[in-house]
């Protein structure tokens, strides 16, 4: 309980001599009284919780997501760690169980440290080239034009195409011999042949991923600048700030969460989703210019038969990409301003 004065609500007429009661102004009193106290009364914030009906009903709202996330993923991964301590023989007749001697083997290999160099290159180049051209995108199509809706469909478009495709579809236009595009770049004097360059072929292959990511990019990239209020844009031009400086001192600084989100799961994309791209187009060569860390899992675990190794391999993928994920939110999420 609190106390605080009160002030006198109403006053009184004070009729003076030779003075009517029309002509004076009756004002409030409005000075405190210290002889009046109000009591009041000091009410609690209420919280906004969601109620329901029984105690067990959000639990099994949970169950859904909760039994998808346990099949699919948490079983897998401890299905892998657990064979990665094992050796079979190729037809899985006899498993021994080796302790570390697989991640031990794995490292003293020339050509998965050549595998892990492959990767974060390629990881860097898709993730850089397809935030890039979304970004670009995304700004172009943010305009007021003519038929924009249609640009938007036709840039959407990829998204729906699945990766092994989309190799499929730059083998045929970069295919030396009848591709139109390695035939433009012969007729340039380039000796395009990615079955024997292997910078022609991770060119190809990043080439293809980033096309085939770049819509996923572009949706969210348009979201987020569609989000941004257009008082804010029309502020800094009034105030003499030329396109280009709004866009970065304005206009990305607001869109450093998505571009924030948009990096962890490029990330994500390139170690893990472009597996039917490499096999496609280069399966990992020439020479192992090509291959990466999940097209290594899948090459020795199927083809090479070599289960022990391939679930060590997949153990140690799994922890980088949950290191660099850890990383970013660590250093790179300090940038961004929600």
């Amino acid at each position: 309980m609190t106390k605080t004065p009160a002030f006198a609500g109403g006053a009184d007429a004070v009729l003076r001599e030779g003075t009517s009661v029309e002509s004076e102004e009756l004002a409030p009193d409005l000075t405190p009284r210290a002889d009046v106290v109000v009591e009041t009364k000091a009410y609690a914030p209420v919280e906004s919780r969601p109620i329901f009906a029984g105690k067990l009903l959000p639990y099994l709202l949970l169950l859904p997501q909760l039994a998808i996330s346990l099949v699919f993923f948490y079983w897998p991964a401890a299905q892998a760690v657990w064979q990665s301590f094992l050796v079979q023989d190729a037809f899985g007749l006899s498993t021994e169980f080796v302790w570390f001697e697989n991640y031990v083997e794995l490292f003293t290999r020339p050509d998965y440290y050549q595998a892990i160099g492959v990767t974060f290159v390629f990881s860097g180049l898709v993730a850089f080239f397809s935030l890039t051209l979304g970004l670009l995108l995304a700004t172009m199509a943010d305009r007021q034009i003519k038929g924009v809706q249609i640009y938007r469909t036709f840039l959407i478009v990829p998204y729906a195409v699945a990766p092994a495709v989309a190799s499929v579809l730059f083998i045929f236009m970069f295919q030396p011999g009848l591709g139109m595009f390695a035939r433009a770049l012969q007729s340039w004097g380039i000796d395009w042949n990615p079955t024997l360059h292997g910078g022609q072929a991770m060119a190809l292959v990043v080439i293809a991923a980033v096309w085939n990511q770049l819509s996923y990019n572009f949706l969210f990239f348009l979201a987020g600048l569609q989000a941004i209020p257009r008082s804010v844009i029309e502020a800094a031009a009034i105030d003499g700030a030329k396109p280009m400086m709004r866009f970065w001192t304005v206009v990305f600084p607001l869109l450093s969460p998505t571009t924030f989100f948009l990096i962890v799961i490029n990330i994500t994309y390139v170690f893990f989703n472009t597996l039917g791209i490499i096999d496609t187009a280069t399966g990992g060569g020439p020479n192992g210019a090509t291959e990466t860390l999940v097209y290594k899992v899948f090459q020795d675990g199927k083809l090479g038969a070599d289960l022990g190794g391939s679930a060590a391999q997949s153990v140690i993928l799994m922890i980088i990409v949950i290191a660099l994920t850890a990383i970013q939110f660590r250093y790179v999420e300090r940038r961004v301003h929600y």
